[in-house]
């Protein structure tokens, strides 16, 4: 049951079961914020537009004129893009997660979840669950779509697989930079803007679209090691859309993107969900 503070305020009940009581009440979470977002699917909807918007304008209209390894094939240029689309996506749902804490917290929903004994982390970590999901859902519906304007993969089905898998890691990471920001601003609307504000110049300052040899040397070196380059570039390797005298930058991220990509999601989560945590903690003291 609750207690009463010194200060006249409802303390939080203690849950007790260590970390399978926190895993429980996340995906208690997570199963509310997913049955949310299937009573609203316009979410999902309007969240596939964009990205879908992106794979036609980028492919048929500046396909023909970008050079990748001195080739200007439009089919070329599609295959290298679709890893810069995909991650491109899973990133800007960030914005999507972050506007979702804030709405919770600008309802009251989160005063109600502390009420209850449950995990200080369950919240966060169940909203970002859910966010996973249908990042995944997006996924698979975008990679639909690349196949029908000619993008293939070459390196066989568990590359593929693995690709995708660090495509929705970094989705994941980045998802908890949205939530320190929902928990942050004040109404949903800043969270949707201070989303992705960041956003566009992280994925715009990379090997996304273009390749970064074409960039000033500064704007370059911030674009070898940016961690979203470094997925890119690993998801291109491992679905075999490097083109045939691409020029692999020196930069150790993206002569190792894999492992770069692995090190850089999970020190954005271990860092940015301590973060997070510890303001949902302060939010609602």
């Amino acid at each position: 049951m609750s207690t009463i503070t010194g200060a006249g305020r409802t303390a939080a009940p203690r849950a007790h079961g260590g970390i399978g009581q926190s895993v429980r009440d996340s995906l208690v979470v997570a199963k509310r914020n997913l049955i949310r977002m299937a009573r609203i699917p316009e979410m999902v909807i309007f969240g596939l537009i964009q990205p879908i918007m992106f794979v036609v304008l980028f492919s048929y209209v500046f396909g023909g004129s970008i050079s990748v390894g001195g080739n200007t094939d439009p089919s070329t240029y599609r295959g290298f893009l679709m890893a810069g689309i995909f991650a491109q996506t899973v990133t800007f749902a960030t914005a999507g997660a972050g506007a979702g804490i804030a709405d919770d917290m600008h309802k009251g929903l989160i005063d109600r979840f502390r009420s209850l004994p449950m995990a200080r982390g369950a919240v966060l970590t169940g909203r970002t669950l859910a966010d996973l999901v249908q990042t995944a859902l997006t996924l698979v519906v975008l990679a639909i779509v690349a196949v029908i304007v000619g993008w293939r993969t070459h390196e066989g089905i568990p590359k593929a697989v693995a690709g995708f898998a660090l495509l929705l890691l970094l989705g994941y990471a980045f998802s908890w930079i949205g939530a320190l920001i929902g928990l942050t601003v004040r109404t949903p609307e800043a969270a949707t803007s201070g989303g992705l504000i960041w956003l566009f110049p992280l994925t715009f300052i990379s090997n996304a679209f273009v390749p970064a040899d074409n960039m000033p040397m500064v704007l370059r070196n911030i674009a070898e090691w940016n961690p979203f380059s470094a997925t890119v570039q690993a998801a291109r390797q491992l679905f075999g859309n490097l083109p045939e005298g691409y020029p692999v930058p020196a930069a150790w991220p993206m002569q190792h993107p894999v492992w770069a990509s692995l090190i850089w999601s999970v020190v954005i989560i271990v860092f940015f969900r301590t973060l997070a945590v510890r303001k949902y903690r302060s939010a609602t003291a």
